[in-house]
């Protein structure tokens, strides 16, 4: 029985949540979600709800991972079994372990290591619900979680991704996009240095497309670190007034 191939893009160039290619999704972003934790961040982007955790830098255990020049970071990113519509094993996965892995290189380079020796960060990144690009909507949030923590960094990392969708380069690809699009290369970015922190790509493109992709998610991750800072100033502003009052 043939499978008709679901349309990604209309013939007004619209996307299946109606976004033209280069628009990014509705996203929220609060600070200071978390009593409990040093520091910690919540974001919304589209469907995708994703809290991040972080809790140091304090004493590292067990004392063996201690280095004596650096402190040493560690991510765990876990989906909830309720986050996608088949329910997930709550165990870790080879995803989700992987993806840890390229959450905390992404903000090695933005953290400055040096200043806190024989320590460790603990990040934590809780993904309550996916709808594509959780990789890059953990990111946003658990740089902004490091911030609130008090970490000195270099720079936020923002994090955005751009694919490809019926022959056509388009901007943060959801759910659907990520599944049937043809290719998906994520992207973090310091913006204030300049400095790309992540870049993968998974499927096909020509050169000429890989460009558009990088550049359009850049463009992105720049926007996205304009509502990273207001959401900082926000928590603030409130914490201060709160003191006044």
């Amino acid at each position: 029985m043939s499978q008709k191939t679901e349309k990604l893009i209309d013939k007004k160039g619209l996307r299946l949540d109606g976004r033209k290619p280069d628009e990014l999704r509705p996203i929220k972003i609060e600070v200071g979600v978390l009593s409990n934790a040093d520091g910690s961040a919540y974001i919304e982007q589209g469907k995708n709800k994703i809290l991040a955790a972080v809790f140091g830098p304090k004493e590292l255990h067990p004392k063996h991972l201690a280095l004596q020049d650096r402190m040493v970071l560690r991510c765990r990113y876990h989906m909830a079994p309720f986050s996608v519509q088949e329910r997930k094993s709550p165990a870790p996965s080879r995803r989700e372990i992987e993806l840890s892995k390229v959450i905390r290189e992404s903000l090695e380079p933005a953290i400055f290591l040096e200043y806190y020796p024989r320590t460790g960060i603990d990040i934590f990144v809780e993904v309550l619900q996916a709808d594509g690009g959780t990789r890059c909507a953990s990111i946003t949030a658990a740089s902004l979680a490091l911030a609130d923590a008090g970490i000195p960094m270099r720079d936020l990392v923002a994090a955005c991704a751009a694919g490809k969708a019926d022959d056509t380069i388009v901007l943060d690809l959801m759910d659907t996009e990520d599944k049937i699009g043809t290719a998906d290369v994520p992207v973090a970015l310091m913006p204030n240095l300049n400095a790309i922190t992540l870049l993968q790509m998974d499927g096909i493109l020509t050169l000429e497309e890989f460009k558009k992709a990088v550049n359009m998610a850049i463009e992105g991750c720049k926007k996205i670190y304009a509502l990273q800072k207001e959401a900082l100033k926000l928590k603030y502003v409130s914490v201060k007034e709160e003191a006044e009052e």
